[in-house]
């Protein structure tokens, strides 16, 4: 499956983004979406997940309460609505796929990735 992640850009603090990652080729529905972030300088810090059906989400402690991932797999689209953005979230976003059910944060996990999408916070 190849992914693409899109909808990063330069926001002020408290704004909001829309990331969006779209697959193409297997039967996207089958898999884990994981998005990962990486800063300038910094190793790539798991962000969120989502199950296949969208039932069970999970989130890094730094994003829960202001990122939500969402997905449609009629779309083949995952989607990390984030919002009260701070600079501290200024990094190259990543979306990743696993066939393996219960992939959760691990990296190692995840067969597929996207390209980045960068997302640039102003104080």
């Amino acid at each position: 499956v190849q992914l693409q992640a899109s909808g990063g850009g330069l926001v002020q603090a408290g704004g909001s983004l829309r990331l969006s990652c779209v697959a193409f080729g297997r039967t996207f529905s089958r898999y884990v979406v994981g998005w990962f972030r990486q800063a300038p300088g910094k190793e790539r810090e798991f962000v969120a997940h989502i199950n296949w059906s969208g039932s069970s989400t999970y989130y890094a402690d730094s994003v829960k309460g202001r990122f939500t991932v969402s997905r449609d797999n009629e779309e083949n689209t995952v989607y990390l609505q984030m919002h009260s953005l701070k600079p501290e979230d200024t990094a190259a976003y990543y979306c990743a796929a696993s066939a393996v059910p219960g992939t959760t944060y691990r990296e190692s996990d995840y067969t597929y990735w996207g390209q980045g999408t960068q997302v640039t916070v102003s104080s």
